[in-house]
């Protein structure tokens, strides 16, 4: 079961460090993504940590405001995410997968935390 917290409402320009946990299962083995859904829009893409070499992978929306990690010893992974906008407003979710082709396909993804809103005012 994963579970994204650190969501919360800020103000545009601030910052947010989003986590994702999961108990029962160590999430070093698998490929960690974060998607991101506003009311009314498809399921967005937002950051990926790979389960092996730990690549990264950012979505140009997001690329240099945006970084993901992942600390195995707390069986975490990040999204940092710096110079907030409104438009970045949504529920943020992380997913589990085995595997890293096609690593921005939410379809692929296997497991889904509840997910948890930022909200991002003006």
């Amino acid at each position: 079961q994963l579970q994204a917290s650190g969501g919360g409402l800020v103000q545009a320009g601030d910052s947010l460090r989003l986590s994702c946990t999961a108990s029962g299962r160590a999430l070093l083995i698998y490929t960690v993504g974060w998607f991101r859904q506003a009311p009314g829009k498809a399921r967005e893409f937002v950051a990926a940590v790979e389960r092996n070499a730990g690549i990264t992978y950012v979505a140009d929306s997001v690329k240099g405001r945006f970084s993901v990690s992942r600390d195995n010893a707390k069986n975490t992974v990040y999204l940092q995410m710096n110079s907030l906008k409104p438009e970045d407003t949504a529920k943020y979710y992380c997913a589990r997968r085995s595997g890293y082709e096609l690593i921005h396909d939410s379809s692929r993804y296997e497991s889904w935390g509840q997910g948890t809103q930022v909200t991002v005012s003006s």
